[in-house]
């Protein structure tokens, strides 16, 4: 054996920095392969000359000639049985650890290796993409053959397997067409998937790789390199702050732009893969029944729609000269109520040969679409298809605009365009709760139209859809409710969490904009299928009970034309000793002898517990100052009820002790980048003007503010404090009518200081 240089030579080199025209030589199909020659040279200047019987084996990215800049390398060190394996592999691995690069590794003979593959899916798949690097080429090329042959041979036994394995895969990390920050690798549609393709196409079982898909392949490729670029390091998720630099170097004009393209990319391997998926389960299917190719099962579903081998296609009477405008309408209806596909041929014969839908449309069209928004689990698949074959455009001109938009805040998951369809699946859940179900639905899906577009998206969108609802053929008085619908979908949200819902002004204006208890009845049930289609930090327990109280109180006023009397505090905290606490799941009342900072103290304790507060009432009665905290714990965990209990004793005693840890840290604080602003409402509240502040959010933030109110001599009579993602909007009731602009001035300058 020959020794191994003294000095290992040096790994091929990603530039460091650089201008965007240099780093985008390093983006491509040509770039990749020449990390792959690289790379290939290194590993064969490592590799030991003539030692028989072995040879390295490179899968994965290398395998394919796909190597993203910073790219872990996969290796097999293939050998018969020759002497000195182990040596051999550790004067290949040590220098690749030493240089730093990711490696997954295995030492095999040819046996092994098609043994693992033959009951391990991902090993079989990884075999496929393997390629000769240095040693025996004959031992390489035997590897090869064989694998593809065993391949062949098992696939259709591994399939379910690795069917198994990839949608526990994309429930872990989505769809990458529609994530604002999803995993360019491992969510559905991404590189993972193509692979996939590849591999099922390998089989035989289906022409998987067509030229749209290699093309979504390469483009996607092409995203990864820039990524990787741009942060310096391996990354596969595509996230916010990264955009830019990423679009910068596939020159394209911003990172929305990004986002639109990885989604088209992303939305054709993922049909692709459902297709192949398909396939594969009419050939199973077809070899248990011992059925004859070309003998299919059919059976009628709905009109014009029958089943044929496990999907949907056209009744041979639906098929005529001049098709009906609803037809591709009522077979996604049907296909979306019993969750089974519509075939790729059905789908291209629609696309091709359905005629424009009149306006307005006819009623089974109408009645189709409102089957189509309420058909729960089938929906988002059945949506998506159509949208793969240019259906949906032909329906609503204006979904074009609305596909794959971005929504910037961090409180959303989806994209515009899913998230439409998401509130029409989330609202199904409360299709009983309404007397017009059909109109929560169609509400739910047009609630956003008006995004994109300048101005505030619920007096824009609300045209928007009122246009669509006249087109789609409802009538006025239905138009009309689906417009106030979108115009006023964040009333009840907004309200619930930023108004004092004691205020009998705040259900007065509530009642007189929202005007009848059938209208409410829909804007509830629309704010929380909205709200869980936005994602985990647009929703909570406690956002779901405030709105539940706000309907209720609502109600009652539009029933009786009487407002709701106030709660009053409890009895204890009235005539009990002082000072007392009251601990109640996420509810804590505290009354002390009235003083001052009492609000902004027992805000810190509360900080200082790690609970944050989502509302707070204050007041003073017989000279007890009682303040009411709603609250949830920051990370997930019970506060100690004992240890918080003793705190809120001390602090309403006026021991300043217990706050002074929280103090200089939150005075410190300081949380991100945008201005914050003050906003003043003097008409919205009984005996109180409201100031909103709206700020990025920071730890002891409530103590800051309750402090400077305080300080600067203004009464807090209750707050609400309403966090989204990063965010806050804060509503603080001061006591008085504060008419005087110079006053006002005076506390927001306050504010603004401690924030």
């Amino acid at each position: 054996m020959t020794p191994m240089p003294s000095e290992p030579p040096t790994p091929p080199q990603v530039p460091a920095g650089g201008s965007l025209d240099k780093l985008r030589e390093h983006i491509g199909a040509a770039a990749r392969q020449d990390r792959a020659a690289a790379l290939d040279a290194w590993l064969g200047e490592l590799f030991p000359a003539h030692v028989p019987g072995v040879s390295l084996v490179a899968v994965g990215g290398l395998g394919r000639r796909d190597c993203a800049p910073y790219s872990d390398l996969d290796l097999v060190l293939l050998h018969n049985g020759a002497a000195g394996i182990d040596r051999i592999a550790a004067s290949l691995w040590y220098p690749i650890w030493d240089a730093r690069l990711g490696l997954d590794h295995s030492v095999r003979t040819l046996p092994e290796a098609l043994s693992v593959a033959h009951d391990d899916v991902k090993v079989s798949l990884g075999l496929l993409d393997a390629r000769h690097v240095a040693g025996d080429k004959n031992l390489t090329a035997e590897l090869v053959a064989a694998a593809g042959d065993q391949w062949r041979r098992t696939a259709v036994r591994l399939l379910p397997a690795l069917k198994e394995l990839t949608v526990a895969r994309w429930a872990s990390h989505g769809e990458l067409a529609f994530l604002l920050e999803g995993d360019l690798k491992e969510a559905a549609g991404g590189l993972r998937d193509v692979t996939i393709l590849r591999a099922v196409g390998r089989a035989g079982v289906a022409d998987t790789m067509r030229p749209a898909v290699r093309a979504a392949g390469l483009r996607l490729l092409d995203t990864r390199d820039a990524l990787h670029l741009a942060v310096g390091r391996r990354v596969d998720r595509l996230v916010a702050q990264e955009r830019t630099a990423v679009a910068e170097l596939l020159e394209l004009d911003d990172g929305d732009a990004l986002l639109r393209r990885v989604a088209g990319d992303a939305r054709t391997v993922a049909h692709a893969l459902d297709d192949a998926w398909r396939a594969v389960d009419r050939l199973r299917s077809g070899r248990r029944r011992g059925l004859p190719t070309g003998t299919p099962s059919r059976r009628p579903v709905a009109r014009d729609v029958v089943e044929q081998d496990g999907e949907l296609v056209l009744a041979r009477t639906a098929i005529g000269p001049v098709p009906d405008p609803s037809l591709s309408l009522r077979v996604a209806a049907a296909a979306a109520t019993v969750q089974l596909p519509i075939a790729r041929a059905t789908s291209e014969w629609l696309a091709s040969f359905s005629p424009p839908l009149p306006t307005p449309w006819p009623p089974a069209a109408r009645a189709a679409l409102v089957s189509l928004l309420g058909s729960g689990p089938g929906l988002l698949p059945t949506w998506e298809t159509c949208d793969r074959y240019g259906l949906i455009d032909a329906w609503l001109p204006e979904w074009a605009r609305m596909r794959s938009l971005p929504q910037h805040h961090p409180i959303h998951r989806f994209t515009l365009d899913r998230h439409l369809v998401q509130a029409a699946y989330e609202a199904t859940a409360y299709a009983r709760e309404v007397d017009r179900p059909d109109l929560l639905l169609i509400g739910a899906f047009l609630h956003d139209v008006g995004k994109g577009l300048p101005g505030d998206h619920s007096v824009v969108g609300a045209p928007i859809a009122a246009e669509i609802a006249t087109r789609i053929g409802l009538p006025p008085a239905d138009v009309a409710t689906i417009e106030k619908l979108v115009r006023l979908h964040l009333l009840l949200p907004d309200v619930a969490t930023r108004r004092d819902l004691s205020d009998p002004m705040t259900i007065s204006s509530v009642a007189g904009t929202v005007g009848d208890p059938a209208t409410l009845d829909l804007l509830h049930a629309l704010a929380r299928a909205d709200s869980q289609a936005t994602g985990p930090a647009a929703w909570s327990d406690w956002k779901g009970r405030l709105m539940a109280e706000l309907v209720d109180r609502v109600h009652t006023a539009l029933d009786t034309g009487e407002l709701p009397e106030p709660p009053a505090p409890d009895a204890e905290l009235l005539s009990g000793d002082l000072p007392a606490v009251h601990l109640d799941g996420d509810r804590l009342a505290v009354a002390a002898a009235d003083r001052r900072g009492l609000l902004a103290a027992v805000a810190a304790c509360l900080a200082m517990h790690r609970l944050d507060v989502v509302g707070a009432n204050a007041s003073t009665v017989d000279g007890r100052a009682i303040v009411e905290f709603f609250t949830q714990p920051r990370y997930g965990s019970p506060y100690d009820p004992v240890a918080l209990a003793a705190d809120l004793r001390r602090v309403a005693a006026g021991d300043v002790s217990v706050t002074q840890r929280v103090r200089a840290r939150a005075m410190s604080a300081r949380g991100g980048t945008a201005s914050p602003r003050v906003v003043w409402q003097r008409d919205v509240a009984t005996d109180a003007a409201v100031l909103e502040l709206r700020a990025a959010d920071s730890p002891g933030l409530l103590y800051r503010v309750a402090t400077a109110l305080d300080e600067a001599g203004a009464e807090v009579r209750a707050a609400r404090i309403s966090t989204l993602g990063g965010d806050v909007v804060d509503a603080f009731y001061l006591v008085g009518s504060w008419a005087d602009a110079a006053e006002r001035d005076r506390v927001t300058a306050a504010v603004l200081g401690a924030v």
